[in-house]
């Protein structure tokens, strides 16, 4: 019976988690609280974030009310401007939504943490979005330093700097986590270009992933110049690809149905950027190697970033109907990524060796006094623990 009763509470909050009425609730009123944590924040790590990201602030709390509230304690106009505009874990500072809670807002899904373009390609192993911008906070990275991440996957950490006003340095060896951070990051830059070829992107598709191909990329070279355009397309191709390959969805609806979602996103990104007057940071991604980083050393601010669970989920098998579709030779791929190779014992040596040239690299590139934030996760292989979050 208790087993029982703790799956029931169980699921209730993962409901509660993946409804964004219930997260974004606009009707609840925080009249003369100073700051009232989101709904959202369940989680002991959570509100342990957020004390650390207001200290980092410089801003003296209390906390009140049950671990739900906050209590300033040396108040002035600038604070409360500085939390309105930074930070990650509140809905309101007396009384204001803070950005957070209006850039949340947008969302496309019904998962509180995929908003704006988060949600693009369903990359497994992902970061919290929320719990990155507290942590760029907390290293006290400030707008136009430069974060770096030698493993920059889904993008996530990129979205989140750019939204601070932070600038991102980012490389990953799979082309694809390239083109999907690039994708969430460039593609407000160009809604006119990828709207004015729309309609000829969806009359020319073919009618399903397995007919004659008609060579699609070849159709958007032809299309328009611009790589971000490009790179926006691809994706929308790549996203039904996935949906065919592992759901067995009908290739076409799902490339019309993701496009326009895609497209709704960029616009809420836009519309967010223009109400909130957002400086958003520079972004540069490119395909390139964590154990041979090519920055100069002492070069970036500070790393956010979380090794490649490699020995545990094999990410060239993973989404090896995309890198397909895109003519890479996946069989030559498997050489180049961190705990691909090798089999067995000599698996996690070679994935071991991998990972402290890459620790060398990153200690190389950061400034001297700054902090390389590493999220690990637990992992096992081989029925062994092969990383501990301790």
């Amino acid at each position: 019976m208790e087993n029982k009763i703790l799956k029931q509470k169980g699921e209730i909050m993962i409901d509660r988690a993946e409804s964004q009425f219930w997260a974004y609730d606009t009707g609840i009123k925080d009249v003369k609280k100073d700051l009232v944590l989101l709904d959202n924040v369940q989680f002991i790590y959570e509100l342990s974030l957020a004390e650390l990201e207001l200290n980092a602030l410089g801003i003296e709390f209390e906390v009140t009310n049950g671990l739900r509230e906050f209590k300033i304690l040396s108040q002035s106009k600038e604070l409360k401007e500085l939390i309105k505009n930074k930070a990650s874990y509140f809905r309101t500072i007396d009384g204001e939504y803070a950005n957070y809670f209006h850039i949340i807002q947008k969302n496309q899904t019904r998962s509180v943490n995929q908003y704006l373009t988060h949600w693009i390609y369903p990359y497994k192993g992902k970061f919290h979005p929320q719990m990155i911008r507290a942590l760029l906070n907390i290293i006290g990275l400030k707008e136009g330093d430069i974060v770096f991440e030698p493993f920059s996957g889904s993008g996530t950490t990129a979205l989140e700097a750019q939204l601070l006003g932070i600038n991102f340095i980012g490389i990953d060896i799979s082309p694809l986590c390239v083109i999907q951070g690039k994708v969430k990051t460039e593609s407000i830059y160009v809604l006119d270009e990828i709207l004015r070829i729309k309609d000829e992107v969806v009359s020319k598709l073919v009618p399903n992933l397995f007919s004659p191909e008609t060579n699609y990329y070849k159709m958007i070279e032809n299309l328009t110049s611009d790589k971000r355009v490009k790179n926006f397309y691809k994706m929308t191709r790549l996203l039904a690809v996935s949906d065919s390959s592992r759901r067995n969805r009908n290739f076409r609806t799902s490339f019309i149905k993701n496009l326009n979602l895609m497209i709704a996103s960029v616009k809420e990104f836009i519309e967010i950027k223009e109400r909130l007057n957002l400086k958003l940071g520079d972004v540069k991604i490119e395909i390139g190697d964590s154990r041979n980083v090519k920055l100069p050393d002492n070069s970036v601010n500070g790393i956010i970033t979380s090794p490649p669970y490699s020995i545990a989920l094999d990410y060239v098998q993973n989404d090896v109907h995309s890198l397909k579709d895109l003519g890479y030779d996946v069989l030559k791929m498997r050489n180049d990524f961190i705990g691909v190779r090798g089999n067995g014992r000599s698996r996690v040596e070679l994935y071991n060796e991998d990972m402290k040239e890459s620790l060398r690299e990153m200690f190389r590139v950061l400034k001297p006094n700054k902090y390389a934030v590493i999220v690990i996760g637990n992992t096992t292989y081989l029925r062994k623990i092969a990383w501990q979050n301790n």
